[in-house]
């Protein structure tokens, strides 16, 4: 077994997790989050595409610079590709999801705010308030997580090396 898979069961046994430890991974994965979701949401809407396409690329996106912004400092440690990637997705999937769900169905029940134009207050009033709520309602996601070693644990016991 890999030290950092021992140092994962240990964190995993004693189960402890601070709501700031929670904030903090969740305040990463609203940072590539947000990259992505506003890139997506203005790209499709200075494209002029209908709420379906826009949201799909923001999600992707979201993705895309989530995984990206936990791989980078594990690519400078020396980890390979291949593991920097599936530690990557153990930490981030199950957080990005959460918060992918929770801001796009805010920005499509906000009445106007997906047709509403990039230099149209509502559009990023609906956003930021999205990205918000997203973060707040994550934050318990990730503490759970990380008491039981997945998510963030598993990046946390990379940043050790």
């Amino acid at each position: 077994m890999t030290e950092w898979k021992e140092k994962l069961m240990t964190h995993s046994r004693h189960g402890s997790a601070s709501w700031r430890m929670a904030a903090q991974a969740t305040l990463h994965c609203l940072t590539g989050c947000a990259i992505g979701e506003v890139l997506g949401m203005v790209i499709g809407t200075a494209a002029g595409w209908s709420a379906g396409p826009t949201v799909v690329l923001a999600i992707g996106l979201a993705f895309v610079f989530g995984y990206a912004l936990t791989m980078r400092p594990l690519l400078r440690s020396g980890i390979g590709v291949r593991d920097a990637l599936k530690v990557a997705l153990a930490a981030d999937t199950v957080s990005i999801l959460v918060m992918e769900i929770i801001d796009n169905a805010i920005m499509l029940v906000v009445p106007g705010a997906m047709e509403a134009g990039l230099t149209e207050p509502l559009f990023w009033a609906s956003l930021a308030f999205a990205l918000a709520t997203a973060f707040v309602l994550t934050v318990p996601v990730n503490r759970w997580l990380i008491t039981r070693g997945k998510g963030h644990a598993v990046v946390h016991q990379h940043h050790n090396h």
